[in-house]
């Protein structure tokens, strides 16, 4: 069951954040979302999270410099971007990281799906 897997959301836009928190309930997944990357790191859901959905650009650390943190820190949660302004150059850097997936926005829920199921599907 779904259930049992956190994916944490953080995303500075509410409208998003809580549509992106409703859909993974929709789909039966835990879910816990964050206004801010800052908010995300001091949270007791952490350790718990099993997957992050993040914004790219973002009051305060931006969703690349969480990736940076979440890798300095041991922390290998898979992460999928999502974002609003396109770049090539951040998209490059934040997939050669380790990032399952850098969508732009507006996406289909069709697309963030597979990109979860990616993110969460046993590696080889």
């Amino acid at each position: 069951m779904n259930s049992d897997v956190m994916i944490s959301i953080v995303d500075d836009d509410p409208s998003v954040r809580e549509a992106t928190r409703e859909l993974l309930r929709s789909l039966g997944y835990s879910t816990a979302a964050f206004a801010s990357a800052d908010e995300f790191l001091g949270s007791d859901q952490l350790k718990q999270t099993a997957c992050v959905i993040s914004d790219i650009q973002m009051p305060g650390l931006s969703g690349a410099e969480l990736q940076r943190r979440l890798l300095a820190d041991c922390h290998k949660m898979p992460i999928i971007f999502i974002t609003a302004f396109p770049d090539e150059r951040t998209r490059k850097r934040v997939l050669s990281a380790g990032a399952i997936c850098y969508l732009s926005k507006p996406y289909t829920e069709e697309s963030l799906i597979a990109c979860l199921s990616a993110a969460l599907s046993p590696q080889a």
